[in-house]
């Protein structure tokens, strides 16, 4: 039988899907400075692409599966590498929105395939990780690469339209075993998850994650433009410090799965949120290179890592992938509007107050996502009730005896060494020394006595005293 192809790895998947938003900062500037855009117009489509691609990571929330995650994935690949490659051939308006439109619809579709199969993994933080880690890890090498290759928008298009290639390279093979125990240990997380209060959590993370990326991408929507006009940086200069950045987001990619899930992930989801907001102060107030390199150095190191234990707390909500799908959308359903937002509050309150406007969102985001990172207290086991200074009754249960003839027709026939079954409340007699007190104890042993019957038919005894009162 043929192989059929498989889906591609959800870590390339991740890191195509990705990549767009990773590269946010380089095309939104292109496309004011090489396509004769405002900036204004230039964040609106950045925010066209990233709304396109939430829409639809929101639409297959939870039907990933139903639809087929190698159809959707190649489907979503072809899309991408559309889009990009149009938006790389001319400047023009409205064959932007188009292309960019289309190219994030395939964003989406490859982003939902990849965090559904992530949260299907038997570890879906370390999973996570990975992606997260491959992402960056590819654009802080495009970022090194891109200023070398020309300043208009075809560089930077015609890089991600390859990407998308290469992911959807045919690979042939089977669900192998490694997946099948993986969706087994799956399963049983699912079932091993506590279920009080776990919808509560979900909304809450679905809630609050899209102001808390929305916040972060505003401002990294605008960095190129805050580094050049503010910082005073260069066009090359803005590449290394980007790039840089970057390389300390592997660092804190590295850094999350090291630390993995020891010390929860209510302390690295709340005080990273604050300390990213007083980097997103720093950055927008910063007025010299070195200020701005501080806040763009420490804020990307501490983004994923954050991003990683909310990804990790959503798979780990709903192991069907659902909530981890819902989440990445909704963070992509931010991410969309932060451009757009960037650029109007740069144009309206200037970099230092698009900063403290910013910071200000970012620190009334963690409340709710403490809340959702927050365990539960595990629930009290349930169990049959018994009253204060008795023991529990416990049944003990065994196997039946054939019923081809009565239960205690044995006891009659066949001569037995030890009692059939052990009698609560008498102990078995000592050996005498003396003959005839061994032979009392034979008798006992190989006659019934009248004010006791067995029955082996439960494996139980019941016991009677002469006067018909019950001895258990």
């Amino acid at each position: 039988m043929r192989p059929r192809a498989s889906a591609p790895p959800p870590v390339v998947l991740y890191t195509a899907g990705q990549l767009p938003a990773y590269l946010l900062p380089t095309l939104v500037g292109r496309l004011a400075g090489g396509a004769g855009l405002t900036p204004t117009q230039a964040g609106a489509l950045g925010s066209t692409l990233l709304l396109a691609s939430a829409t639809v990571a929101l639409l297959l929330a939870g039907r990933v599966a139903a639809v087929g995650p190698a159809r959707t994935a190649r489907a979503g690949l072809a899309l991408l590498a559309l889009g990009c490659a149009l938006a790389a051939t001319g400047p023009q308006l409205p064959l932007l929105t188009t292309a960019l439109a289309v190219a994030g619809l395939g964003a989406g579709a490859v982003t939902a395939v990849a965090t559904t199969g992530i949260a299907g993994t038997s570890d879906p933080h370390r999973g996570t990780v990975r992606a997260l880690l491959a992402t960056s890890g590819t654009a802080a090498g495009l970022y090194l690469l891109l200023p070398h290759l020309g300043s208009g928008t075809a560089a930077p298009f015609t890089a991600l339209a390859l990407a998308a290639l290469a992911a959807a390279v045919p690979r042939s093979g089977r669900t192998g075993p490694v997946r099948a125990s993986e969706r087994r240990m799956a399963k049983a997380r699912a079932g091993a998850a506590p279920g009080g209060g776990t919808r509560g959590r979900a909304t809450a993370l679905v809630l609050a994650i899209p102001f808390w990326s929305m916040a972060q991408n505003a401002l990294w929507g605008i960095s190129g433009q805050l580094g050049h006009r503010q910082a005073g940086l260069g066009e090359s200069t803005l590449g290394l410090v980007f790039a840089l950045a970057l390389f300390g987001g592997l660092l804190g990619v590295t850094a999350a799965g090291v630390l993995g899930t020891r010390i929860g992930r209510t302390v690295p989801i709340g005080f990273g949120t604050l300390v990213i907001a007083g980097c997103a102060l720093l950055t927008g107030t910063a007025r010299g290179p070195a200020a701005f390199t501080t806040g763009e150095l420490l804020w990307n190191l501490l983004y994923p890592l954050v991003l990683s234990h909310l990804l990790g707390l959503a798979a780990a909500l709903d192991p069907s992938g659902r909530r981890a799908v819902q989440t990445s959308a909704a963070s992509a359903l931010g991410t969309a509007c932060g451009p757009l937002t960037g650029a109007t509050l740069a144009s309206g309150v200037g970099y230092p107050g698009t900063g403290a406007v910013l910071a200000a969102l970012l620190a009334l985001s963690a409340g709710p996502l403490v809340l959702a990172a927050r365990p539960n207290a595990p629930r009290r086991p349930v169990g049959p009730r018994s009253a204060p200074g008795r023991p529990a009754w416990r049944r003990t249960t065994g196997r039946r005896c054939p019923a081809t003839r009565p239960a205690t027709a044995h006891l009659a026939t066949q001569p037995t060494t030890h009692p059939a079954a052990r009698i609560p409340g008498q102990r078995r007699p000592a050996p005498s020394a003396h003959p005839e007190d061994r032979d009392a104890h034979r008798d006992i042993r190989r006659g019934a006595r009248p004010d006791y019957a067995f029955s082996s038919a439960r494996n139980s005894v019941s016991t009677s005293a002469p006067d018909g009162s019950s001895l258990t």
